[in-house]
């Protein structure tokens, strides 16, 4: 199965959380999707199936396949800490979530694009694998190339009301940004339950 290209409204009305941004759809249907609408009636969820859709959200939100978060899920396993809190930190240091959350695009699938077709740099190299975890301290820049600075300039005016959160220091009138620490928890804000997910995988 490929990443998912379907209708992201449905899948946010689903969970009833905005996972690919605001959408004025999940404000006036707030209701899960369907024939029946706000009147029809759910059973009761079981646990397996509630912690399962916490990592369904999560695994959205970020757009990764199945394989790619239980590797990730796997990298937080094995270092110290809280585990859920780990697995947020490495979603959220991705390169192509830190452009996105710098404002360089307005979509993460749009900034997974940027990084996949060579518009970003890390630390003065090239990188282009939306994947690349970023540490503390590294700056994230937009090529000095035409082309890549046009397509940042069209985000910029797209994003400029977006706030940027306070462990990265963006500088948008060079189109770079700079990562001050990795984030802690509250500064993450997920939409989901990360502890559900964590006891999921440990079954």
């Amino acid at each position: 199965m490929g990443r998912y290209t379907g209708p992201k409204t449905k899948v946010s009305r689903r969970y009833g959380v905005p996972l690919f941004g605001p959408a004025k759809a999940l404000e006036r249907k707030n209701y899960p999707p369907g024939m029946h609408g706000p009147k029809g009636s759910r059973r009761k969820q079981s646990d397996y199936a509630v912690a399962l859709g916490e990592k369904q959200k999560l695994r959205y939100q970020y757009g990764l396949l199945e394989k790619q978060f239980r590797r990730i899920f796997h990298t937080a396993l094995q270092r110290r800490g809280v585990t859920g809190e780990t697995l947020l930190q490495l979603l959220e240091t991705r390169l192509d979530n830190v452009v996105f959350r710098l404002g360089l695009a307005n979509t993460r699938s749009g900034a997974r694009q940027l990084v996949s077709h060579g518009h970003v740099q890390v630390n003065g190299r090239s990188v282009n694998i939306a994947s690349f975890n970023v540490k503390a301290g590294d700056e994230v820049r937009i090529k000095d190339k035409p082309k890549s600075r046009q397509l940042a300039l069209r985000n910029l005016e797209l994003t400029q009301i977006a706030p940027v959160p306070d462990w990265l220091v963006a500088d948008r009138d060079a189109m770079t940004g700079k990562v001050a620490r990795i984030p802690a928890r509250d500064e993450m804000q997920p939409m989901v339950n990360e502890q559900l997910i964590v006891e999921l995988y440990s079954r």
